[in-house]
């Protein structure tokens, strides 16, 4: 595959991706890159404004500039200021009563605040991003985590997270100790809310940490599981106990470029709220570094073809998404 064949694909930058937490884009701009593209994050009048970060002046990046009194993002050049919309609306040079320049303006990105996150797309946005229902429900509460880098494509990070036969071998440290190697036969369907995976039961093993998230004592504990994806390359993992608790998992990568990706992952649990946020992703974190030092081992985007890569029926997953990823691109 060449270098750039998921930076100039259409279809990938015409979707949605998360790239920044909400409360990361407040008091300062935020520099992001999607897709080879090189973007400004800043706040102003309705909401979040996506930018190429560069002025149109003298092409100076606009995240390293400052939101002035009045909410405006100011150049750190020659301090020309843009508002809401990437409107210019103040080029200091000139006088007040002369308007900036028609070309002055700021042509900006498709963006959006979902799950408290903010979700941008560099092209012409198709579709939404997922849907999670859990986040309109009382009994669930929501915990983000910050937004990391990985040196790996984000066509490997999703064909992980759809992936359970590494549990046992890569999550050693957290709950794969106890598993299983041998994976039942795999059935596909859709699950929900336009999410397409299966359904399975893990023994996972329940460490120390993981006891306190599972809210079970014991070395093993029973987990009713589903895992789907949402191109092109969310992926929800749902994990069920017997008690009757709900540990909802949105795995969420971006790619910077063909081999360099954004990952954040967002929790929603509908517990007593008893436990601290951070005492409950601590193990989530774990199990995600774990994931990390394995894939930033792996070279290249993920083949997408259907011969360079040999596949097991435990694979199901993997391969159907790779294939409506391969036909959507294509298509794109």
């Amino acid at each position: 595959m060449s270098s750039s064949i998921l930076c100039s694909n259409a279809a990938l930058r015409n979707a949605w991706y998360a790239v920044a937490r909400s409360i990361d884009v407040a008091a300062a701009p935020k520099s992001v890159t999607l897709l080879g593209t090189k973007v400004v994050l800043y706040r102003a009048g309705a909401g979040v404004v996506a930018a190429p970060d560069r002025c149109p002046h003298r092409e100076a990046p606009l995240s390293a500039g400052h939101i002035g009194s009045d909410g405006c993002l100011v150049c750190p050049y020659h301090g020309w200021a843009f508002g809401d919309g990437g409107h210019c609306v103040r080029v200091p040079s000139t006088a007040d009563s002369v308007p900036p320049p028609p070309r002055a303006h700021l042509t900006t990105f498709a963006a959006q605040e979902k799950y408290g996150l903010v979700w941008l797309c560099v092209g012409t946005p198709v579709g939404n991003p997922p849907v999670i229902p859990n986040e309109d429900d009382p009994a669930y509460r929501r915990i983000n985590t910050p937004v990391d880098v990985w040196q790996c494509s984000a066509t490997r990070m999703a064909d992980n997270f759809l992936d359970i036969t590494h549990f046992p071998f890569v999550h050693l440290g957290t709950f794969g100790r106890s598993q299983d190697t041998v994976v039942p036969k795999l059935q596909l369907e859709e699950l929900d809310n336009g999410w397409y995976g299966y359904k399975y039961d893990v023994r996972a093993a329940n460490s120390p940490l993981g006891t306190l998230v599972s809210g079970q004592a014991g070395e093993i504990v029973e987990r009713s599981m589903s895992s789907g994806f949402h191109l092109p390359f969310d992926v929800r993992s749902t994990i069920a106990y017997h008690t009757g608790l709900q540990h909802i998992l949105l795995l969420l990568s971006a790619p910077i470029d063909d081999v360099t990706s954004y990952f954040t992952f967002v929790v929603w649990r509908n517990d007593d709220f008893s436990m601290s946020a951070e005492e409950i992703i601590r193990f989530d974190l774990a199990i995600g570094a774990e994931d990390k030092r394995m894939l930033e081992q792996l070279d290249g985007v993920l083949p997408l073809d259907k011969t360079t890569l040999v596949n097991a029926q435990a694979d199901k997953a993997s391969v159907e998404w790779r294939r409506r990823l391969h036909e959507s691109m294509s298509a794109g």
